[in-house]
């Protein structure tokens, strides 16, 4: 049984509830909770809330008020449909970064942009909605999110996003779409420093980086090795840190090095090669510079994974007004729980757990 409310809970309770009041029979922040709850026992749909909380209703009423019992499935639909995102925004940045572990210092926050698929609507031409979602590599917790039209409108969207976020003190890492003057300056104006990758969108700074790694030796470099599941993995990090070759290097603020990571990965007979290019505001050892470029793929690993994987967010079909972009905040809420609690087993078995067990659904709850 919850003994006290969880912060979590607190929060809901200030949401502005956009509803008429004579259509209030059910409180708002239960509705959200009981979604949340649902979510983290395995509940995907709004028909699978609504059967979620009336299995569970005698548990559930220790601690939600539910005055009119368990909302329907269309209820909890309208709910989320009406609810400003903007809302969600302001609370889930306040609520992860109170998550954080502040002993972590260097942390890298990874910037990445992931399409929900099933939020596509061929019938009425609307395209997926677009998330572009902020990583804590070593806390492994969501930041923050903003929602874009497409891939293309990331680009506005990150500085935003920064400036929704405390990353005084951290490293940020961007792939190439990022990479550009006016976010490195919005990085570095937050007191936190950057590794941007460099590709065709910056074509006279790549041809120039790549040029004079081919004809100057580094002034450090790193090779880490990785062994399991039938495959080698090696990569070579170099860092240059003489940047005078560099046409227009004052645009680029507080730009200290240019890295250069090789990769190889062997798969039986299978050798493929890759190499990435990058800038930083940092000033390190390349070993360090391997080991954050190689955290920042935890976005991919880590969160898009998981939530394809775990939460099977590309097969969500979610797409009256602000459904998708709401709820996309309860997923995201249920990823963390379940990635702050210490307990043993993969996420999927916790999202089991939690479904067989009231006192674990409990706890992951509370943690907060």
């Amino acid at each position: 049984m919850l003994e006290k409310k969880s912060t979590l809970h607190h929060y809901f309770e200030q949401f502005p509830d956009h509803r008429i009041s004579r259509n209030k029979k059910h409180l708002l922040s239960d509705i959200i909770i009981l979604s949340i709850l649902g979510v983290l026992c395995g509940a995907e749909s709004w028909d699978s809330i609504e059967a979620f909380g009336k299995t569970k209703l005698g548990f559930l009423k220790g601690f939600l008020k539910l005055p009119h019992g368990i909302p329907s499935h269309d209820t909890i639909n309208r709910v989320f449909s009406g609810l400003r995102p903007k809302l969600f925004e302001k609370m889930f940045v306040e609520w992860a970064g109170s998550l954080k572990n502040e002993s972590i210092k260097k942390e890298v926050i990874s910037i990445d942009g992931k399409s929900i698929r099933g939020s596509r609507d061929s019938f009425h031409s609307q395209s997926p909605i677009h998330m572009v979602s902020a990583w804590a590599s070593s806390n492994e917790l969501v930041l923050g999110q903003l929602k874009v039209s497409d891939k293309s409108n990331e680009i506005t969207a990150i500085p935003l996003l920064l400036e929704l976020l405390d990353i005084e003190g951290s490293i940020v890492t961007i792939d190439a779409m990022g990479t550009q003057v006016d976010i490195a300056q919005k990085i570095v104006e937050n007191k936190a420093d950057y590794i941007l990758s460099v590709k065709g969108n910056q074509q006279e700074l790549s041809d120039q980086i790549k040029g004079r790694f081919e004809n100057q030796l580094p002034a450090d470099a790193d090779l880490a090795q990785e062994k399991g599941h039938g495959r080698i993995e090696s990569r070579k990090c170099e860092v240059i840190t003489d940047l005078t070759f560099i046409d227009n290097s004052i645009s680029w603020a507080s730009i200290k090095s240019v890295v250069r990571i090789s990769s190889t990965r062997e798969i039986g007979n299978k050798v493929t090669t890759e190499q990435r290019y990058y800038i930083s505001s940092l000033s390190e050892k390349a070993a360090h510079f391997n080991s954050y470029i190689r955290l920042h793929w935890g976005v991919e690993n880590k969160l898009h994974w998981s939530l394809d994987m775990i939460f099977n967010e590309d097969r969500q079909r979610k797409r009256t007004k602000n459904a998708a972009d709401n709820f996309s905040y309860i997923r995201k809420i249920g990823l963390n729980l379940l990635k702050k609690d210490t307990s043993k087993g993969s996420l999927v078995t916790k999202r089991l757990k939690a479904g067989w067990e009231d006192k674990y659904l409990m706890q992951i709850f509370n943690q907060i």
